[in-house]
């Protein structure tokens, strides 16, 4: 049933938040029963009398169950809250300095729907940044159950402005009716190109490019050389959805890569294996010696509204 309610949202929330807890909390708890039976199986092999290692027993099930209740309930505690994080970024040859928010992986539909992005659209117009990047994941849903939600993001207010790039969600969902509805928004969609941010000769070039899983849809996809065409001579800042999009490209030319697509793993321990299929997990990383790379957790969250060790994240980011 979560898959319908996932992307035929015509279902209460309440009954949407039953239907997409299971995932997590059947997760948590093999992990945590997986433990328990390591640790079981080494107090049978104990010396100790047959009252005491039932004492011990017994002790680890309740400890347990307790830590299986805890940890569940702090991870749905944890996906209610959008943790500002704020990091301070140096680029060579940058003149001026600036002040970008990036939000990722808002995935709109079930739980985060036009009250969510409202609260996201407040917090951050009071941030007064000079530009707004989304990196990828906005929509995953049809697009009619997304608009009153998107109609929330064209309220963003920035100097410069607010861009957007697709990440692979949306190409589940008709990824040309999106990209064009987005654009509808006063949101500019960067597909395969760039734009400058900032005062003349002192400012920046923001470009975008499709996700990676463009090859595979056999459309939309990214390509670099195209977006930097007609790049200025100045800093070139990249929004590329997944973090291994840079191992496919030549990075000279680029100074720092936003990112998403990872979650931060979502729910511990998941960031391990995010950590085989992507180079880097969460923040900001050093790439080469021209690159740097900033991947944001997530702004909302995917499946179960769950988050263990990598809470949701409003990046502020502050360019010098």
């Amino acid at each position: 049933m979560y898959p319908v309610a996932r992307y035929n949202p015509v279902f209460p929330n309440w009954l949407y938040f039953l239907l997409s807890l299971p995932i997590g909390v059947i997760f948590l708890t093999f992990i945590i029963t997986i433990i328990h039976e390591i640790i079981s199986f080494g107090v049978k092999k104990t010396p100790f009398k047959e009252n005491r290692r039932a004492f011990f027993k017994k002790s680890l099930d309740i400890g347990a169950v307790s830590l299986v209740v805890g940890t569940n309930a702090k991870a749905m505690q944890n996906a209610k809250t959008i943790e500002l994080e704020t990091i301070d970024i140096k680029i060579k040859k940058l003149k001026k300095s600036y002040e970008i928010v990036q939000l990722s992986d808002i995935h709109i539909g079930g739980l985060i729907d036009k009250e969510f992005i409202a609260n996201l659209v407040r917090r951050v117009n009071s941030l007064k940044p000079d530009t707004i990047v989304i990196t990828g994941d906005l929509v995953d849903t049809k697009l009619e159950f997304a608009k009153p939600a998107l109609e929330e993001l064209s309220k963003l207010n920035s100097k410069y402005g607010t861009y957007f790039i697709v990440g692979n969600h949306e190409y589940f969902h008709d990824v040309y009716t999106i990209i064009n509805y987005v654009n509808s928004l006063g949101i500019k969609v960067l597909e395969n190109e760039s734009v400058y941010i900032g005062d003349e000769n002192k400012g920046f070039n923001l470009a975008g490019v499709y996700d990676v899983f463009g090859h595979k849809y056999g459309h939309f996809i990214p390509n670099l050389d195209k977006a930097l065409e007609k790049k200025q001579n100045s800093p070139t800042i990249l929004l590329a959805h997944q973090p291994r999009y840079l191992n496919d490209i030549d990075t000279k030319d680029i100074d720092l890569a936003l990112c998403g697509h990872t979650h931060g793993g979502q729910i511990f321990p998941f960031n391990y294996l995010v950590k085989l299929q992507q180079p880097y997990v969460r923040g900001l990383n050093k790439h080469n010696e021209t690159t740097q790379v900033y991947v944001n957790k997530g702004t909302g969250f995917w499946g179960p509204p769950m988050r263990l060790g990598a809470s949701s994240e409003i990046t502020h980011i502050k360019l010098s």
